[in-house]
């Protein structure tokens, strides 16, 4: 039976876990370029854990330059099966008021400006993104909420936008009208990439406030929301706590296959496949690639 190695992508709260064993920050290179930051590892009630600061410690990048493709494929080369996202947003729904977690299972990428994917001229891939998150994940990340007592909710459609302005309020009254449940900046393409790289994804969208689109929203302060950052970043930490053992360490493996997806996504001829591309992608589709 395969070991969970679970990967958490988040802002810098989320990794202050008591009881977090053998802890250590290392430096992972990858081909793609500079990471975000070091990964921390670390052991919590015998799963293995590796944490990645998402726009680095002291938030030094911003959603359209943190370098995504650096990120998954230093998270795939430090073995990580499967990733959980922890990101802040906004709400487009009524009912799903600041401080809400929300099991995310669309997305729907507005995002313009990034690398959104590992392949390219040369090495070609298409991989099915009509599911987008693992409900083996999802689900027990609505387990562990419940259990928390965390307010949450489960399913919605996360609009990605490029940022890293906020919405106007023509755009965030579009997005209502597409049903969409929260908004934000940094889940695409850090989903797509999992994909690509056979790694099960899931995310909780952390509201902090409602969009612009609500009548309340001129009348909230800095202090109100520096408090639901706070309560979030608590809460985040009791989630992953709570987690982290419903998924290990014995893996069961994504009910989506996502672990296999690239058997059937390179559609490029072996012989033409760009010698260069081929091995930067070693860490990425080395299951395939080294059939």
């Amino acid at each position: 039976m395969a070991e969970t190695v679970l990967g958490i992508i988040g802002g810098s709260g989320v990794y202050d876990i008591p009881g977090l064993e053998n802890a250590r920050w290392e430096q992972v290179k990858s081909p793609w370029g500079e990471p975000s930051d070091a990964l921390l590892f670390g052991n919590f009630r015998g799963v293995d854990l590796v944490f990645l600061p998402r726009h680095g410690r002291g938030h030094v990048q911003s959603p359209t330059s943190i370098n995504y493709r650096a990120n998954i494929d230093a998270l795939k080369r430090a073995g990580v099966t499967d990733v959980i996202s922890v990101s802040a947003c906004g709400s487009l729904k009524e009912e799903l008021p600041p401080g809400t977690f929300v099991m995310v299972d669309q997305f729907i990428d507005r995002t313009f400006a990034r690398e959104k994917s590992f392949f390219g001229p040369g090495f070609v891939a298409h991989v099915s993104m009509a599911h987008p998150v693992c409900p083996r994940l999802s689900g027990a990340l609505a387990d562990a909420a419940r259990e928390a007592n965390i307010a949450h909710a489960v399913g919605g459609t996360y609009l990605a936008m490029e940022g890293p302005q906020f919405s106007t309020l023509a755009e965030s009254n579009l997005y209502r009208t597409w049903g969409c449940a929260v908004i934000g900046m940094t889940a695409m393409p850090e989903a797509k990439l999992a994909r690509e790289a056979e790694l099960p994804y899931a995310l909780v969208a952390m509201v902090t406030d409602y969009d612009c689109w609500h009548e309340d929203h001129d009348h909230v302060t800095v202090d109100q929301v520096v408090k639901v950052l706070v309560a979030n970043a608590d809460n985040a930490r009791r989630l992953v706590m709570a987690v982290a053992p419903k998924l290990g360490p014995e893996r069961t493996p994504s009910p989506l296959g996502v672990e296999t997806v690239l058997d059937t996504a390179i559609i490029t001829a072996p012989e033409k496949r760009d010698p260069a591309l081929f091995t930067k992608l070693d860490a990425v589709a080395g299951r395939v690639l080294r059939k």
